[in-house]
């Protein structure tokens, strides 16, 4: 039986292509990644499907790669051996909600929008990150581990139990969905590291090179009954980063960022049109911060923490202008609480990619007293590359109540401008190797980021190897990512 035959034979022929059309939709996404496209694509419905094609592939050494979105920005999912696209689009189910345990159950490819609306329909919602797309998979922002700009503690590690498929076909679960019995048991899957082993750091940034996740369980929140927008605009980093020290170990606000004026011109602009005028409109540096009430005593909730605040802007802050409004932008509070609450629009260019088609992100966790020397680092290695400071789109997300923070570059082109593109590569890895020097932190190592950062973790990277050995013998689920 030839590979044709036994794909459609599994997912069915109507879950079976291999046109050259359809091929050349998945060779590329929004990263200047080189194109590469796959021998066949595949769209299970189900795990016992996933199992079965893995399991094939397994035995004649077809290269598999996981895809389970419609928006991808780093490369993890152009193949780079061919093989097969494994899309998990169909399978896009939310399998139950749980508002007694704050959690949500559903599978790989449920969107974004759709995970959003049906919370909404329940008064409950995802502590989601920055503008995520309205068709890009929910799961794998959090497997990416995406930081969501709402980092109160009980949020920090959102996903819980999964359910995996790994690359020899075995179906396994992990945490306290591993129980018999689940998840008709005891057992709400919530709790990612027991009774069963914890796994689920294993597969987190891996781009499916460890195997391939069905379904999770995810922690929600209620929606809240009371937001108040706060703005505040920020010329010294250094001063906002003492603020934020002051403010957020004890717990003031829910969704709280920093964005540059490019970014968040990007953000709020009607269209490409309108863009140029309101990054030369906006501060420097612009501080988001909510503060919201839930379901107990909201008012109260909202009363303490403005109270405190107000006590820390008088006796120590005096500077710090933090209402209700930005200056110069009247009503952009209801605005900037619906772009964080919900996915960014389908009907519309991502904002990463209205401003000149394409974009490249560079992003790393380091501590907040040592954001803005990073940044004037990364500025001036921009401007050796003829990259200009003033188009440069920055974004600042305070971790663990401002213990760690995620500074986020974002450096825009035009992606049919090849010089451009290779421009962009050039500034992208130089700024990375500066960066490692001073200590910077790659949580994700793709693409052009990875042997920068697994050449200088080589026992780390050799244990990773012998990890992917044991668990993936053949090498199939998506070879070349990572550091094999």
């Amino acid at each position: 039986m030839d590979v044709k035959e036994k794909l459609s034979q599994v997912v069915g022929t109507d879950a079976f292509f291999d046109d050259p059309a359809t091929l050349q939709a998945y060779a590329t996404d929004y990263s200047y990644t080189p194109a590469g496209a796959p021998n066949y694509i595949v769209k299970p419905g189900d795990s016992e499907q996933i199992s079965q094609v893995i399991k094939f592939c397994n035995e004649n050494c077809i290269p598999v790669v996981p895809c389970s979105s419609k928006v991808h920005f780093y490369g993890a999912t152009i193949p780079k051996e061919g093989g097969v696209i494994m899309d998990l689009e169909k399978m896009n189910n939310i399998l139950e909600i749980d508002p007694d345990n704050r959690r949500v159950r559903f599978e790989t490819g449920v969107t974004w929008e759709k995970l959003t609306q049906e919370l909404k329909k329940e008064g409950y919602r995802v502590i989601m990150p920055l503008t995520p797309p309205a068709q890009r998979s929910a799961l794998t922002d959090f497997m990416e581990r995406e930081e969501p700009t709402n980092q109160v503690y009980d949020y920090g590690e959102p996903l819980a139990a999964m359910e995996v498929v790994w690359p020899t076909g075995e179906i396994f679960r992990m945490g306290s969905a591993s129980v018999n019995g689940y998840p008709k048991s005891h057992s709400k899957g919530g709790n990612p590291s027991g009774p069963g082993l914890d796994f689920y750091r294993f597969f987190q940034c891996a781009q499916g090179t460890m195997g391939v996740v069905t379904w999770t369980n995810l922690k929600i929140e209620s929606i809240p009954q009371i937001d108040k927008v706060l703005f505040a605009p920020i010329t010294d980093l250094d001063y906002a980063t003492d603020f934020l020290y002051r403010i957020l170990p004890r717990r003031i606000g829910q969704e709280v960022l920093l964005l540059n004026n490019v970014d968040l011109a990007a953000i709020i602009a009607k269209d490409s049109g309108n863009f140029e005028k309101l990054k030369a409109s906006l501060p420097p540096w612009t501080l988001i911060l909510v503060v919201s009430g839930l379901k107990r005593r909201p008012e109260e909730k909202i009363a303490y923490e403005e109270n405190f605040l107000a006590q820390v802007i008088k006796n120590e802050f005096s500077d710090m202008k933090l209402t209700e409004s930005l200056p110069g932008f009247p009503g952009l509070g209801g605005k900037i609480l619906q772009i964080l609450r919900e996915p960014w629009p389908a009907d519309k260019p991502h904002w990463r990619n209205q401003v000149k088609g394409a974009c490249q992100m560079l992003s790393f966790h380091t501590r907040p007293l040592h954001a803005k020397r990073l940044v004037a680092m990364v500025e001036d290695i921009a401007s050796r590359h003829d990259y200009p400071i003033r188009d440069i789109g920055l974004y600042i997300q305070p971790i663990e109540h401002n213990r760690a923070c995620k500074p986020e570059f974002t450096f825009f082109y035009d992606p049919d401008n090849a010089e451009e593109k290779a421009a962009i590569r050039a500034l992208y890895k130089e700024a990375a190797v500066a960066l490692i020097n001073e200590g910077a932190v790659f949580t994700r190592p793709y693409g052009d980021l990875a042997p920068i950062v697994y050449e200088r973790a080589t026992s780390y990277a050799s244990h990773l190897k012998r990890l992917k050995k044991t668990f993936d013998p053949n090498n199939i689920m998506n070879p070349g990512n990572l550091c094999f």
